[in-house]
């Protein structure tokens, strides 16, 4: 039976990890978790004079350095000057040196946000006209390449790490405390203390490099190291590890003393190690909600609790099943999982479940804000397959249940006499024991019946062969021993065997195995879904910044349109009109244009023919002809007309009424 077990259990483990494995590469360079609201000067704007700085705002609160903020020159020179400071709340700005000439300039960023995540990006903006550039703006993304590989992998088994440490203990604690004797449950509590302890040493040394330049040959630079510890973030890694040394101890009280006392001797010491296990705990949940999402926005002061309890029944569900399943299948044949056990846990499951129901529904409350987010932000979609992941979960553990209550019910152990005969140790050596003496005693009658006649001669061989028989009988004592403890040996082996025999055999304890194997394949999907979640810009976040930018993209749009109105007469019949000219954005570049032509009265009319131009005195360019097309009574449009750089254009309209009668009026405007 156990042959059969063991190959399913590794494709299984094989098929997760490479789910798991598809869903990291999946996920990308981690989500901006702040956005840029807006800017000044505006992305693509041209202005007549050089800015004194450049600022721009962001959706929430950002951490820089010196290098944050840069402004770059058409050949790619540094022309800000001095830090970036805070203006006002969440805009941040950086000072240009003076005199710059005409061009086009590139703003480049990269802060982290206030939850930890790195965000960067690029635009431009042009002075006097738009010219050639040799910085590209592409690829200016954070938290990618291999560090951020190796960054998100870290946060995933540090997570992993503190679910199966957390989880082990409260198994062994409060559902199984003979459990604390079982090798297999002490090696995954302790691998599970190793890789959390492991990855956070490795997240601190990835941190600088990961928030900055992203390059693996700064990942041990002493410098950034430096800058990291004086971090947030850097101080709730640091505070980890210290915790981890606690957890450390904990551990080696739990299968250490705690293992060998006496039942009764353990009530105390068990009081002790679950208030102290619970207060070490809850610390390193901690150092995850007081430096990522819980730790910013709306209800921090509520969110941090609320996630440190999130933590803790997740590792008391998840952390506690990866426990189960190795109880149920590399316990000792002597020392099995019993279903009181099974159903502790059960019942430890259950709370934890419902409080992340609790704990679920109000962060995803908090995290979206709108029903629209669960569909419109990755967020919120990764949210609902983690929902579904969760739903599934709680189905497979309803079926672990069920097996769960006839595995109380039913009778584990066999009768002794269906279990087939059984070889007494202890009876075949007393046997082996008694034929030797027999012979013993039949020794001496053989002696003596050779005759009498051998006198002196006999009587020497008997002295000899008495000294000999002796010498003999204390060999034959020490095999005796020994043999008997090789049988002692051989039998405990054959009640082992039986035992676990008769344990893979039970219908329930089998059919309890593979549901909890179910449960643990579904559990590690979801861990890795979770872990996406909180490298994810929540959909609250994103709504806002989405908004926010519209609004701005909008402003923008409406203080950039131009309108002109022109009157004009022809001297023809209906010679006297108004003519409008709608120019949108008004920028350098591509413009939609819209002529209307109007009676004195403001009724719309057609006339044969409307011709626009466009004339720059300024830098003798023009005039731009501009034919636009009849669209319905009184309107003409053109989109894509072209304006080559900023400055005070003249715009020409010719308005044609007759064969005969048409004239020009024109207006100067600023563009750009």
């Amino acid at each position: 039976m156990t042959q059969t077990i063991a190959p399913r259990v590794r494709t299984l483990v094989l098929l997760l990890l490479a789910a798991t494995g598809l869903l990291f590469a999946g996920a990308g360079p981690v989500s901006a978790h702040a956005a840029v609201t807006g800017s000044a000067p505006q992305q693509g704007a041209v202005v007549d004079k050089a800015p004194t700085q450049v600022s721009l705002t962001f959706s929430e609160k950002v951490a820089l350095s010196g290098d944050s903020l840069r402004v770059l020159d058409p050949k790619g020179k540094r022309v800000d000057r001095g830090d970036p400071a805070n203006l006002t709340g969440t805009t941040y700005a950086v000072k240009l040196h003076g005199g710059l000439p005409d061009g086009t300039y590139t703003v480049t960023y990269q802060v982290v946000s206030e939850d930890s995540h790195p965000v960067a990006g690029a635009y431009t903006f042009s002075i006097g006209a738009p010219s050639q550039t040799t910085v590209s703006v592409s690829g200016q993304t954070a938290g990618g390449g291999v560090v951020g590989t190796l960054y998100g992998f870290g946060r995933y088994v540090s997570y992993a790490g503190f679910i199966v440490m957390v989880g082990g203990a409260a198994f062994v604690l409060a559902c199984w405390q003979r459990g604390a004797g079982v090798r297999a449950l002490q090696r995954l509590t302790v691998a599970g203390w190793l890789a959390l302890t492991a990855a956070t040493l490795g997240l601190l040394l990835l941190r600088g490099s990961y928030t900055g330049s992203g390059k693996v040959g700064d990942v041990f630079d002493l410098d950034l190291l430096g800058q990291v510890l004086q971090t947030k973030t850097g101080a709730a890694l640091v505070s980890r590890l210290l915790l981890l040394a606690a957890a450390a101890l904990f551990i080696a009280v739990l299968f250490g003393a705690y293992e060998k006392r006496e039942d009764e001797e353990k009530r105390d010491l068990t009081f002790g190690l679950a208030v102290g296990g619970v207060v070490v705990s809850a610390g390193l949940a901690a150092s995850w909600a007081m430096s990522e999402h819980a730790s910013t926005g709306l209800q921090a002061g509520i969110a941090m609790p609320v996630d440190i309890i999130h933590l803790l029944a997740v590792a008391g569900w998840l952390g506690g099943l990866a426990a189960l399943l190795v109880a149920l299948y590399r316990a000792p044949a002597d020392t099995p999982v019993d279903a009181l056990a099974v159903r502790r846990f059960s019942r430890l499951a259950f709370g934890s479940v419902l409080a992340l129901v609790a704990t679920g529904i109000y962060q995803s409350w908090r995290q979206l804000g709108s029903w629209t987010a669960f569909t419109d932000t990755r967020y919120g979609q990764l949210l609902l397959v983690k929902i579904g992941l969760v739903a599934v979960l709680v189905g497979i553990a309803w079926v672990s249940r069920r097996w769960t209550g006839r595995l109380a019910e039913a009778v584990v152990v066999k009768p002794r006499e269906e279990s087939g005969p059984v070889v007494d140790a202890d009876a075949d050596v007393d046997t082996e024991a008694d034929a030797d003496a027999d012979a013993d005693e039949k020794e001496p009658a053989r002696a003596g019946a050779s005759g009498s006649g051998s006198g002196s001669a006999s009587a020497g061989k008997g002295a000899a062969a008495s000294g000999k028989k002796g010498a003999t009988g204390s060999d034959k004592a020490d095999g005796e021993s020994e043999r008997a403890a090789q049988l002692a040996r051989q039998q405990a082996a054959i009640d082992t065997a039986r035992r676990k025999e008769r344990r893979d055999a039970d219908p329930n304890r089998f059919g309890l195995r593979r549901s909890v194997l179910a449960e643990a394949g579904v559990a590690v999907v979801l861990l890795a879904v979770t872990t996406m979640l909180t490298s994810t810009e929540p959909g609250r976040t994103a709504e806002e910044a989405k908004a926010a930018t519209s609004a701005s993209a909008a402003d923008a749009s409406s203080a950039g349109a131009l309108t002109l109105d022109m009157s004009f007469d022809t001297g023809g019949e209906d010679g006297k009109g108004v003519v409008r000219v709608d120019l949108d954005p008004a920028r350098v570049g591509g413009n939609e244009m819209h002529v209307y032509v109007q009676r004195p009265n403001g009724r719309a009319f057609d006339i044969p023919e409307v011709k626009v131009a466009f004339t720059l005195e300024s830098q003798d360019i023009g005039p731009l002809p501009v034919v636009p097309d009849h669209i319905t009574t009184g309107h003409w449009s053109a989109s894509g007309v072209q304006i080559p750089m900023a400055g005070e254009w003249k715009v020409s309209v010719t308005v044609r009424t007759s064969d005969i009668d048409q004239t020009t009026v024109s207006k100067n405007a600023q563009i750009g």
